[in-house]
């Protein structure tokens, strides 16, 4: 008689003892035969033990101690215990006076030095992140510490790793400790760390600096600095107009964008965020409207006009010149192509883009004088019908690239969508709008357009910068060439082809054919996206500090029935086998699927609730009661194929949008496979209407 089936049989181990063979009577069948069971003290046990050793006077166990605690911080409820006996005071305490003593020991000991303090500063990260203890409690010697191993020109590597960690985390989770941070630290003293050929150090460095500059007060953000020796000394709480100067960005742009190895994703994060700061220094001015009382506003379309028509000396004050010279600025303020040819400071009123556009203009005129003349000359002898507005349309350029750069938004927690070329140049964005200006007149009389066209010429010049930009040019240069090869001419024959590819499948045959094989299509999409679970994905967690260096991996099972999952402590290189994962979840026990602001982890207090793009990506699987799996995945694509697939495990429908793009892309293939025989055969609307029957059938043949 066999054996009941909830009966198994399996091996059962415990410290300093031989397993043992042991028949256990099992619930939810999730225990197989054979299966290796180990038996291991409680995280309260084990907090309580290494709280002692770490203390221990023998430097092998202090040290063995310390790399087991690294280990287990990772785990929140060993942490709950640790932090429960007071072992985050503990670990600050080792750090502030223990390392002096350390330091004594150093030359006999160094690589034992070096693993202490790195193993305490690692457990210290892992206890922290789990946002358990308050960042605020900590004091101006732990502060002083940790900065000290930053400033020091020889570091261990993974201690300088974790302090730059520390001192991010503190940055941006406490305005007292930012103040108190930004006081230690220095240009000068992070520089070498970007010099390096280490990309985890110069990530970890990028970091630092986006956290300062995030937190710095606006006051603080528009400190300029007149040398580099200013540079190299100057704190930063007076990060941000640092950052556009030339020896800083030029060191980013050659040692790490130009480096000779790819930039990983975690560093074009960085590189993103330290973008999107940058451009957002831009903010108050295109938040500033002008004011027409202002005379040094004012002076500044005075030098657009003097540069534009090199205007001799202003005529004397009488009366009758005054009148003339009122005749002669309204006429030149046409020319230039402003909305008010009386008083053009009024065209800066409205923000965005305010002030902004008034300072591109202006140093267009400046820095291509030559290109800046050519412009306003040519328009000004067109015929008043076919005149680009140079006066407008800057000011709605200069809208359109803020729109298109979105200066002012925070920058996403998961985007890592970061441009080389505005690296390329101290003033980047002055750059960018004086290609982009020339462009514009370019393609104008490319359109032969009328102010009439005024808005349409404004889209077709957005389609070729964006498609332009997403070709990723690696130099301003390089950004101008991207935009020869997409002329007017070129960007109607892109059109045309997407329309062609969308209304060719219109007629009523087609879409009846369509119908008839959209159900096969969905269903290869779905085994598509069952696959994609199967190989599994490696999701990121998001917690206190911008830095996403933990991750966790998910995988559905080949028979489609059970999700393993478990925590990883690096980015794996490829699939992670499901036996290796510890925790699984029956997709039986899977109740629903929610996504949004409807996830349990989105509903909580904290920036990540606050960030759209992470609530774009976020989505949780609810199971039994009051119990659920929390994602946010790493990307769009993910997240569509993930919650696709959960869906269709579900036996719900995937409305995803790559599910829309991948049917419609699909079937246009398909149909344009099984049409391939009537290839310049025009198909009619219509079917063809069924002939009368005939007066006799005479004509059939008699095979018999």
């Amino acid at each position: 008689m066999p054996p009941p089936a909830d009966i198994v049989k399996v091996a059962i181990e415990w410290p300093g003892a031989y397993p043992k063979l042991m028949e256990i009577d099992q619930n939810r069948s999730e225990i197989k035969n054979g299966t290796i069971l180990r038996l291991t003290i409680s995280p309260a046990q084990n907090a309580q033990q290494l709280h002692e050793r770490i203390q221990s006077s023998s430097m092998d166990a202090k040290l063995e101690a310390l790399k087991n605690l690294a280990n287990l911080s990772r785990d929140i409820t060993f942490a709950q215990e640790f932090i429960n006996l007071d072992g985050i005071s503990l670990l600050t305490q080792m750090v502030e006076s223990g390392t002096d003593r350390y330091q004594k020991l150093q030359k006999i000991m160094k690589p034992c030095f070096g693993d202490m303090l790195s193993c305490t500063l690692t457990a210290f990260v892992e206890l922290m992140d789990h946002g358990i203890v308050s960042w605020d409690t900590f004091s101006v010697a732990f502060i002083k510490k940790i900065a000290s191993f930053v400033n020091k020109s020889a570091i261990d590597t993974l201690i300088l790793q974790r302090s730059l960690a520390i001192l991010e985390s503190m940055v941006l989770n406490s305005h007292d400790l930012y103040q108190k941070v930004a006081q230690e630290i220095t240009i000068g003293q992070l520089i070498p760390h970007l010099q390096g050929t280490d990309q985890e150090i110069q990530t970890y460095t990028i970091a630092v600096i986006n956290a300062l500059f995030l937190k710095a007060p606006d006051e603080r953000r528009q400190v300029g600095v007149e040398s580099t020796v200013d540079i190299l000394d100057c704190p930063l709480t007076e990060m941000a107009n640092i950052l556009a100067q030339k020896q800083l960005r030029s060191i980013i742009l050659t040692h790490v964008i130009r480096a000779q190895r790819a930039i990983n994703n975690e560093m074009a994060h960085q590189l993103y965020v330290l973008q999107v700061l940058t451009f957002n220094l831009l903010e108050d001015r295109m938040m500033t409207k002008m004011d027409p009382q202002d005379q040094a506003q004012r002076d500044i379309i005075f030098e657009l006009r003097r540069i534009a028509f090199d205007a001799e000396s202003e005529p004397n004050t009488s009366s009758g010149s005054m009148e003339k010279r009122k005749s002669m600025y309204t006429r030149d303020y046409k020319k230039l192509g402003f909305i008010n040819h009386v008083n053009p400071a009024m065209d800066f009123t409205q923000t965005p883009p305010g002030m902004l556009a008034l300072d591109n203009m202006l140093y267009f005129a400046k820095h291509h004088q030559d290109a800046y003349i050519r412009v306003v000359l040519e328009n000004s002898s067109r015929e008043d019908k076919h005149e680009c507005p140079f006066g407008r349309s800057s000011i709605e350029l200069t809208k359109m690239l803020c729109e298109i750069l979105k200066v002012g938004e925070l920058p996403s927690e998961t985007c890592n969508d970061f441009h080389p070329l505005f690296f390329t140049h101290d003033r980047s964005f002055e750059e960018f709008f004086c290609i982009c200006t020339q462009l514009l007149n370019k393609t104008w009389k490319e359109m032969r357009a009328t102010s009439e066209d005024f808005n349409k010429v404004m889209q077709v010049v957005k389609e070729q910068v964006m498609r332009a930009l997403t070709t990723k040019p690696s130099s301003l240069d390089q950004f101008k060439s991207k935009l020869q090869n997409l002329s007017y001419t070129e960007i109607l024959k892109i059109r045309q082809s997407e329309r062609m590819n969308q209304e060719d499948f219109k007629s009523r045959p087609i879409l009846e054919l369509k119908e008839k094989i959209q159900p096969e299509i969905l269903e290869l999409i779905k085994q598509q996206r069952l696959n994609r679970l199967v190989e599994g994905t490696c999701f990121r967690k998001l917690n206190s500090r911008r830095r996403q260096d933990k991750f966790w991996y998910c995988r559905l099972s080949p028979n489609h029935k059970v999700l393993h999952y478990g925590d990883l402590e690096e980015s794996p290189q490829g699939e992670v086998p499901h036996d290796s994962l510890q925790d699984k979840l029956p997709v039986a026990d899977i109740k629903a699927v929610v996504t949004g602001k409807d996830c349990p982890h989105m509903k909580e207090k904290g920036a990540l609730k606050q960030n759209k793009e992470v609530l774009e990506l976020a989505f949780s699987i609810l199971y039994d009661s009051n119990c659920q799996l929390n994602f946010i995945a790493p990307d769009k694509h993910e997240y569509c194929i993930w919650t696709d697939g959960l869906n269709a495990l579900l036996g719900k429908d995937m409305l995803s949008d790559l599910t829309r793009n991948d049917l419609d892309t699909l079937l246009s293939m398909e149909i344009k496979l099984r049409l391939l025989d009537l290839e310049n055969i025009q198909i009619p609307d219509a079917p063809p209407p069924i002939p009368k029957e005939p007066s006799n059938y005479d004509f059939v043949y008699d095979c018999n």
